[in-house]
């Protein structure tokens, strides 16, 4: 069986979350997902089920226009858009 790209079931959803550090690979590399997003993606309750993911870079916003036209075009959900945002340090 081919991998199905999951679809949201509500509306739009902005959250912010957390990326943890990874000991074995050095790197800033965990991204748990938060509750709202398994609640709006459901089928990642399914325990005996498996999961990845797909993850694509665009360099330039004229090649994610064009990813999305095709998305359109072949009625593909469109992507989670992910930043990773550096946080200020704290002066505590």
């Amino acid at each position: 069986m081919e991998p199905r790209i999951l679809r949201p079931v509500k509306k739009p959803t902005n959250l912010r979350g957390r990326v943890y550090y990874d000991s074995p690979n050095g790197a800033w590399s965990i991204i748990r997902l938060r509750k709202e997003i398994v609640n709006d993606f459901s089928e990642l309750k399914e325990k005996r089920s498996s999961f990845s993911y797909q993850m694509v870079f665009y360099q330039t916003p004229q090649e994610l226009e064009k990813a999305i036209r095709e998305m359109r075009k072949e009625d593909k959900p469109l992507p989670i858009l992910l930043f990773l945002v550096k946080d200020e340090e704290s002066n505590d």
